[in-house]
């Protein structure tokens, strides 16, 4: 009698009611395009969602023959770049497409078939199973499986050396750093601000820097080496020196010797909470000349509160504060500091129902961003005390750094900072002082910020550095109007100026 292993049938690939697509990235490969589709698998085509080629503006036929491949599921769509992206700047407009779908997750494969497709149920399993945010088909878990796949061997040699001083650099434990066979969950790719990046190779090593800043979970799956006729079309030498120089930056930026945009991924209410490590931000001058007050038992209306790192410090002292947020994560999460949260739209403030008048309303970097903000203005009198202060901040857009990039014909828009990208308004000093006439309120003191140094270099928060935050601030008092980051008006009623 013999024992036999009973052979079980591989579990079918099933999307799970995920939206899917397979990304093929391409670049002159006419000759292997069809084959690298025709290789996909038959679940894969039935499960996902879009199929999509995106040609690197090819100086061969790679659009024409995408086009003409047989597609009996009505999902696949090509696209072809007018101009040479490069490898990174075409993976920006592939992933920027799933998102902008609406996609759930997509994985990269390469139009010249150098990963194999018949792999892509693997990677997309542990996406679709919520298990991981980052799935890497890696060649060099299994190492020798490399070499029999035809990989150089001085390829093979530089491969294991800078994935050893990557992982070093950047707190990383992967087999590979250099496989381009990846899959991205959406919801992270939202997260990070992949435009950062660079658009040439080392574009992948960056991802990954930004997955562990992220936090994000990376699962590597073991794949099959193939080098066969195509061609490479990189330049092996800056590409090695381009990602040491990529890891060494993000130990920088961990570190805390500099700042990097690539690697801001942290939540917005972290950052938000370091501004009191600067002595000079608008949340320490702010706080300073509130305590200066008499305001025990007082209470303050905290407007687009975010963090809520002031009003967790005027609480501390004794203050009551009340909150009002669109955003219902900022809520949730700021909800022990206030005695009251009101989720509301500030552009529609009376629909917020605000029973009480308070002695302080804050107005911190939120006036930017609403529609009207001298009518929001005018409507907060109604809810202060008489007497009562307002607080507004604002920042300044001809501060030395926007005065440069527009030289220089940039306009910096960021997600954060001097210039956001939600912002509908811009100031200067002198046009904070006017909207706030022009509301009706009376500038009793006006203070500015430094240049957010600490943020940039995050050392400069340690006491025995504060010599360059000193000069800084120096700089700023005496050329406000070029130096100043942000104006800190704090205003009174004027209608009330016999109770002053």
């Amino acid at each position: 009698m013999v024992d036999a292993t009973p052979v079980t049938a591989p579990v079918p690939f099933s999307a799970r009611g995920k939206r899917l697509g397979v990304f093929v990235i391409s670049y002159n490969a006419e000759l292997l395009i069809q084959d690298t589709l025709r290789r996909i698998p038959a679940e894969i085509w039935r499960e996902v969602e879009v199929v999509y080629v995106i040609d690197d503006c090819s100086t061969d036929e790679t659009t024409r023959k995408a086009m003409e491949y047989p597609d009996p599921h009505g999902k696949l769509q090509v696209f072809r770049n007018r101009t040479n992206r490069r490898y990174g700047g075409n993976q920006k407009f592939g992933y920027q497409y799933a998102i902008d779908r609406g996609l759930d997750a997509v994985v990269m494969l390469h139009g010249d078939g150098q990963y194999a497709p018949e792999r892509l149920p693997d990677l997309f399993r542990p996406l679709v199973a919520g298990e991981a945010d980052v799935v890497i088909g890696s060649r060099m878990i299994h190492r020798r499986d490399a070499l029999q796949g035809g990989m150089p061997k001085y390829k093979f040699v530089a491969n294991i050396f800078l994935t050893w001083a990557e992982n070093r650099l950047g707190g990383l434990r992967m087999s590979e750093f250099h496989s381009g066979y990846r899959g991205y969950a959406t919801r992270f790719l939202r997260q990070i601000p992949m435009w950062e990046n660079s658009d040439e190779w080392h574009f992948d090593s960056q991802i990954l820097f930004q997955a562990r800043q992220a936090g994000a979970r990376i699962a590597e799956l073991p794949i099959p080496t193939r080098y066969g006729d195509e061609t490479c079309h990189v330049n092996g030498i800056a590409y090695g020196l381009n990602c040491l120089g990529s890891a060494l930056l993000f130990r920088l930026h961990r570190w805390g010797l500099l700042h990097l945009n690539r690697y801001d991924v942290a939540p917005r209410s972290l950052v938000e909470s370091r501004k009191l490590d600067d002595p000079y931000s608008s949340h320490s001058l702010i706080l300073r000349r509130l305590r200066r007050l008499d305001l025990r038992g007082a209470k303050v209306l905290d407007l687009g509160f975010g963090c809520a790192a002031i009003p967790a410090m005027l609480r501390a002292d004794g203050l009551v504060c009340d909150g009002i947020d669109r955003d219902p994560r900022a809520a949730a999460e700021a909800g022990a500091i206030f005695r009251q949260v009101f989720a509301g739209d500030l552009n529609r403030l009376d629909d917020v129902p605000l029973a009480e008048t308070y002695d302080v309303i804050l107005a911190a970097d939120v006036l930017q961003f609403l529609v009207d903000p001298a009518d929001v203005l005018s409507r907060l009198k109604k809810h202060l005390v008489k007497g009562g202060l307002l607080v507004v901040s604002l920042p300044n857009m001809v501060n030395l750094y926007v005065r440069l990039r527009i030289l220089f014909g940039k306009f910096p828009l960021h997600h954060r900072g001097l210039l956001e990208e939600q912002a509908l308004h811009f100031y200067t000093l002198g046009s904070m002082r006017q909207l706030l006439a022009r509301a009706g309120w009376r500038v009793e003191a006006v203070d500015v910020t430094s240049l957010p140094l600490t943020l940039a270099f995050p050392f400069l928060r340690r006491k025995r550095w504060r010599l360059p935050l000193w000069l800084c601030r120096g700089l700023t008092l005496a050329f406000k109007g070029l130096f100043a980051y942000q104006g800190v008006l704090f205003c009174r009623n004027p209608n009330e100026a016999d109770l002053l």
